[in-house]
């Protein structure tokens, strides 16, 4: 499926810094951005990457119509309170003062829906970092607009840790997920899924999301926990059987 030509949109108005360092940046990644689809099997992991990023700030609507899924498979996590009133100028984000940080190692992988193929095929596109602020409402200094839960950026220079989400969710939603991140069973997992449809490119005529330059604004996160079919089965395996 190739893809067209980028639109290019505000020729006439004042490019703000963000906007130049952002087209500096897609100027480097579009010899992979402007590959084909078909070409994704062959690409590295860094590759993907850079393709993904080019396609959502310059084909945004093209990428969308294969309806793109990110999924950062966790692998290891970090919880870290803060009594914030002892930090250094920092205000307090979190209840009773304290500043509460979720560092999750993980493993990105990108789900893409090809015209004529039934099912979503995936994709790597690298190990990475999700980086979460526990609050109640968005903290002042995390870069984020209002309604804003995160930004997806990536150092493109550097692998592993290539990819990388900075954002904050509620204390509700934390304490909902809290038991299935530290789950024992080696069988169940923990995934931070971002839709396709809340991705949006930081760049003039994205007012609604903010972020460094070439990043991603994130609306909203997915938690999905998951147990694995193996070990269903073998419950259900043990199960008394009933006649009817």
């Amino acid at each position: 499926m190739p893809f067209s030509k980028p639109h290019k949109n505000h020729e006439g108005s004042e490019l703000t810094l963000n906007e130049r360092q952002r087209r500096d940046l897609m100027h480097t990644m579009a010899f992979c951005g402007e590959r084909p689809v078909a070409d994704l099997t062959e690409m590295s992991d860094a590759e993907r990457c850079k393709w993904l990023f080019w396609n959502l700030h310059e084909n945004l609507e093209h990428i969308r119509s294969m309806e793109p899924t990110l999924q950062g498979r966790v692998t290891s996590l970090q919880f870290t309170v803060l009594d914030s009133a002892t930090s250094m100028g920092a205000a307090a984000v979190g209840e009773n003062g304290l500043d509460k940080r979720l560092d999750l190692s993980c493993h990105w992988l990108l789900g893409l829906t090809y015209p004529g193929y039934p099912d979503e095929i995936t994709h790597s596109v690298g190990d990475g970092w999700i980086n979460l602020i526990i609050a109640d409402q968005s903290p002042a200094h995390l870069l984020v607009h209002d309604g804003q839960r995160a930004y997806l950026d990536a150092d493109h220079t550097t692998y592993p840790n290539q990819l990388f989400l900075e954002g904050w969710i509620s204390n509700h939603i934390w304490q909902e997920m809290r038991p299935h991140l530290w789950n024992a069973n080696p069988t169940c997992r923990t995934d931070v899924v971002l839709l396709d449809n809340v991705l949006f490119p930081v760049r003039q005529g994205f007012d609604f999301v903010q972020g460094p330059a070439g990043s991603i604004g994130v609306m909203n996160i997915e938690f999905r926990a998951f147990s694995h079919p193996t070990e269903r089965r073998a419950f259900r395996r043990g199960e008394p059987r009933h006649r009817s």
